[in-house]
């Protein structure tokens, strides 16, 4: 799944570490993510688009 997370997060001058925290998540996590390699659940994708403001579809391409 494609998202914006990198670009997001780079906007806004945060590390990887940073957002996880933010998010309550692993920095692992953020690196599953950014990479592609991991979908988010539901949960996480919603506590993303809030964090950053924006909607779910904004940060996420289901491709």
């Amino acid at each position: 799944m494609r998202n914006r997370l990198k670009v997001l997060r780079a906007e806004r001058d945060w590390s990887q570490s940073e957002l996880a925290d933010r998010l309550g998540v692993a920095r692992q996590t953020i690196v599953a993510l950014e990479s592609g390699k991991y979908a988010p659940s539901l949960p996480l994708a919603f506590k993303i688009s809030k964090v950053f403001d924006k909607m779910i579809e904004e940060i996420f391409d289901a491709e």
